[in-house]
C-alpha cells in the first residue's frame, strides 16, 4: 500500500529561505546605517561638529557595506541550516543574532568614544583581573547607556517586524546577496581601503566600522602568524637595516652569537650625561618619575593643544630637555620593560611573558649589584599589567603600591561602582617621603609611576581644577574657538593641572632634604593620553624627557629623537664612566643611548608597540612606517605621507629583523648568557 505522504521539496524550502533571508538582510543593512548615525551623533554631542563630515561619512559607509557583506556569510549559513527545519525559527535566530551584533557594535562604539581608539585584539592580552579593574575604575556600565541600548534595540526590532516582511523579491535576485558576501569576504576588501586619509587620528578611527575592526583584529590574533615577515631579514640586516640616503649617522647595532642570543650585543654606549653634570663625592641617587599620560601635545613649549603643565614647563627650563622624545608603547604595559630594561616586546608586552620571562638585565638589577637600594612607588595595584612580577624579576628591593599604603592617604574618587585606580598623586608623593627617611645615606635608584591622569579622570575637588583649566586658557590667550575646541576635554585637562601641582609639591618637598643635592631626576610620560584626539600616528608616543638635578652645570634643549629604550643604557654608561659602576661587556639593551645633538635628527631605528596586540610601527631616522604606510617626520613631529619605495623597503627590512629576533625569544632563546646573569643579577 503506497503512502500519501510526500517528502518536502528542499528546493522550494531553499528558495523561500533565500527570499526571507533577503528581507532580513536588508533590514540588517538599514540597522547598520542607523548605528552609524548613532555613533556620529554621539560623537558630535561629545566633541562638537565633525570636520570633513561628508568625506568621513562616505568612507565610514564604505566600511559599513563591507562589514554588512562579511557578516552575512555567518548569518546565511546559520539561517539556511535552520530554515530546512523551520522558516519561523530561522527568522528568530537571525533577529537574535542581529540584536547581539548590535549590542556588540554599540559597546565597541562606546569604548571608542571613551578611549578614542577602537578596541582590537588587545582585549585578549589582559587578564580577567585587569579587565575587572579597568571596567570598575571607569564606573561600570552607566544607567543612561543601558537605557540608550534598550531604545536602540527597540528601534531595530521595529525595523525587522515592520519592514522585513515587506521586502519580497524573486529568489534568484535574493541569491545575489550570499554570492556577493562570499566575494567581499574572500577578497578582503577592507584591506584595500587606504588606512589614512584625514588629518587627525580621531577622524580616521571614526570612519572605521568598530565591529569589523574588532573582528579582523581577533581573527589575526588567533589565526594569523608572522608569515608575511621576511624570514631571511635577520641574516642580512641588523635592527637598523641599511642606510637611508642623507641619514648616514644612524647608529648600527652589531649583534653577537645571534643564533643563541638574538639580542646580545656589546655595550658600547657612550657617556653623554657626564659633560652636563658636576662630579659628586659619592654615587648620585637616581629618581625616575613616570607621569601617566604625559604627552607633548599638552606640555612644554610648542604643545599644539597648549601647555597645561606650568610647573613642569618651568622645570624643563632648568634642565636637560628633549622635546621630541618617544615612549616605546601606546599604553602603560610597555613603559617599565622599555625604560628600565630596554627589552623587546614579546607577543603582548614583555610583562605578559609572566613566569616565562627570560633572564635579563635591568637598571635596577645592575645598580642593586653595585650597592644601590632599589624601590618602586605606584598609587595603584602593581599586579596590573604584571608590573610586580617584572619588577621582582628585575631586581627591585621594595614595591610600594596601593596594598601597602595603609591609612592617612587619599584615594582617587571612585565611579558609580565605588572602585578607583588607587591613591592620588599627592598621596603617592607623601607616601614616598614617609618611607624614605632623609637620614638614609645609601645610594638609591627609585621609580615613581603616577596614576591620577588615568581614565576615568576623577580627582578630588575637581571643579576647582576645571576652573584652573579655564584660567590657564586665559593665560595662554586662547581664542573663543580654541576654548570651544578644548572644553570637551576639561575634565581630562583638570587632572593634568592637578598632576602638575602634585609634581611641584614633590620637588618642593624634595628640595628640603639633604640628599636632594646629590640626586638626578628623570621625568617622562609613559605614553600620551589617547583619550584626547591625536593629530598623528606618532602623537601617541610623543612624550617629553626632562633630566633635572642640582648637579647640572648647564641646561640645554634638544630636538633630536630618542626613546625609552635609550634611558637605561645612558644612565649605566654615565655611572660607569664617572663612578666606576661595574657593568657587563655584553647586554640585552635594544637602545644605544640618548642623542644629545640639539638639532632635529634621529640616529636610532626602533619598533614601537601601540597596544598589547598591535606592533605595527617602526621608526628609523626621520621616517616611520605604520602598517603599510610610510611617513616622514618633521621637526615638530608632524608626519607627511610619502611613497618612497626604497625607504619603505629599508624600514620594513629593519622591522622584519626585529620581529624575527622577537619571535626567537618567544620560542625560548635566551637574552644574555648565564655567566652574565650569575655575575650581575642579585
Amino acid at each position: 500500500m503506497k503512502s500519501n505522504k510526500t517528502s518536502p521539496d528542499l528546493s522550494q524550502i531553499f528558495q523561500k529561505s533565500l527570499v526571507q533571508f533577503f528581507g532580513l538582510s536588508i533590514a540588517w543593512f538599514i540597522t547598520i546605517l542607523f548605528l552609524r548615525g548613532v555613533e556620529l551623533g554621539y560623537s558630535r554631542l561629545l566633541f562638537g561638529s565633525i570636520a570633513s563630515f561628508f568625506p568621513v561619512l562616505l568612507k565610514g559607509l564604505l566600511y559599513d557595506v563591507i562589514y554588512f557583506f562579511k557578516s552575512l556569510c555567518l548569518l546565511f549559513i546559520l539561517h539556511s541550516v535552520l530554515a530546512t527545519f523551520s522558516l519561523k525559527w530561522a527568522k528568530y535566530l537571525f533577529i537574535t543574532l542581529v540584536v547581539l551584533l548590535t549590542l556588540l557594535q554599540l559597546s565597541l562604539s562606546q569604548y571608542f568614544l571613551t578611549a578614542l581608539v577602537p578596541l582590537g585584539a588587545d582585549l585578549y592580552s589582559y587578564s580577567i583581573a585587569d579587565i575587572k579593574q579597568t571596567v570598575g575604575a571607569a564606573g561600570g556600565v552607566p544607567i543612561v547607556g543601558v537605557l540608550a541600548m534598550i531604545v536602540v534595540i527597540g528601534v531595530i526590532l521595529t525595523i525587522f517586524i515592520k519592514l522585513a516582511p515587506k521586502l519580497q523579491v524573486k529568489w534568484a535576485i535574493a541569491a545575489l546577496l550570499p554570492i556577493l558576501s562570499l566575494i567581499v569576504t574572500y577578497s578582503r576588501a577592507d584591506t584595500l581601503i587606504q588606512s589614512s586619509q584625514f588629518e587627525g587620528e580621531y577622524l580616521n578611527y571614526l570612519t572605521l566600522n568598530k565591529s569589523l575592526y574588532f573582528g579582523n583584529a581577533s581573527y589575526g590574533y588567533f589565526f594569523e602568524s608572522d608569515s608575511e615577515v621576511d624570514i631571511y631579514a635577520d641574516n642580512y640586516l641588523g635592527i637598523g637595516g641599511t642606510m637611508i640616503e642623507g641619514e648616514e649617522d644612524i647608529k648600527p647595532i652589531e649583534y653577537i652569537a645571534e643564533s643563541e642570543y638574538p639580542f646580545l650585543r656589546r655595550d658600547s654606549t657612550a657617556d653623554v650625561l657626564g659633560p652636563f653634570l658636576k662630579q659628586s663625592d659619592k654615587k648620585p641617587n637616581i629618581v625616575i618619575l613616570i607621569v601617566e599620560g604625559l604627552g607633548r601635545a599638552f606640555t612644554g613649549e610648542g604643545a599644539y593643544l597648549g601647555s597645561f603643565t606650568p610647573f613642569i614647563d618651568s622645570l624643563a627650563n632648568k634642565s636637560l630637555y628633549w622635546s621630541n622624545f618617544l615612549s616605546e608603547g601606546g599604553r602603560t604595559f610597555a613603559v617599565l620593560p622599555s625604560l628600565l630594561g630596554s627589552l623587546p616586546f614579546g607577543k603582548a608586552g614583555f610583562n605578559e611573558l609572566g613566569s616565562k620571562m627570560p633572564s635579563h638585565l635591568t637598571l635596577l638589577s645592575l645598580l642593586r649589584k653595585n650597592g644601590y637600594q632599589s624601590a618602586f612607588y605606584y598609587g595603584g595595584d602593581s599586579k596590573f599589567d604584571n608590573m610586580n612580577m617584572f619588577l621582582k624579576k628585575g631586581g627591585v628591593d621594595v614595591i610600594n603600591d596601593e596594598p601597602t599604603f595603609g591609612s592617612g592617604y587619599q584615594k582617587l574618587p571612585g565611579g558609580d561602582s565605588g572602585f578607583s585606580w588607587g591613591y592620588d598623586d599627592k598621596s603617592l608623593f607623601k607616601r614616598y617621603f614617609d618611607v624614605n627617611p632623609a637620614t638614609d645615606s645609601r645610594p638609591k635608584v627609585q621609580v615613581v609611576l603616577t596614576v591620577s591622569t588615568h581614565s576615568p579622570f576623577r580627582i578630588s575637588n575637581q571643579p576647582s581644577y576645571v576652573q584652573k583649566v579655564e584660567e590657564r586658557m586665559t593665560a595662554l590667550k586662547f581664542t573663543a574657538m580654541q576654548r570651544n575646541e578644548t572644553r570637551p576635554y576639561n575634565n581630562m585637562l583638570s587632572t593634568v593641572m592637578y598632576m602638575d601641582e602634585a609634581v611641584k609639591y614633590f620637588f618642593d618637598e624634595y628640595s628640603k632634604r639633604p640628599d636632594f643635592a646629590n640626586t638626578i631626576f628623570f621625568i617622562t610620560g609613559d605614553h600620551r593620553l589617547p583619550e584626547i584626539p591625536m593629530a598623528t600616528k606618532i602623537d601617541r608616543y610623543h612624550v617629553p624627557l626632562i633630566v633635572y638635578s642640582p648637579l647640572l652645570k648647564r641646561t640645554s634643549k634638544f630636538q633630536s629623537i630618542s626613546t625609552h629604550f635609550d634611558i637605561t643604557p645612558t644612565i649605566v654608561a654615565y655611572l660607569n664612566k664617572n663612578y666606576g659602576l661595574q657593568r657587563p661587556a655584553v647586554t640585552n639593551w635594544l637602545g644605544n643611548g640618548i642623542d644629545t645633538v640639539r638639532q632635529f635628527r634621529n640616529v636610532h631605528a626602533y619598533p614601537l608597540m601601540m597596544t598589547k596586540s598591535q606592533m605595527i610601527d617602526f621608526v628609523k631616522g626621520t621616517y616611520m612606517i605604520n602598517n603599510s604606510d610610510l611617513y616622514q617626520l618633521t621637526p615638530s613631529m608632524g608626519m607627511v605621507l610619502t611613497t618612497d619605495k626604497g625607504v619603505q623597503s629599508t624600514l620594513k627590512g629593519g622591522f622584519d629583523a626585529f620581529r624575527q629576533k622577537n619571535n626567537r625569544m618567544l620560542n625560548g632563546s635566551k637574552l644574555v648568557p648565564d655567566s652574565v646573569i650569575t655575575r650581575f643579577i642579585p
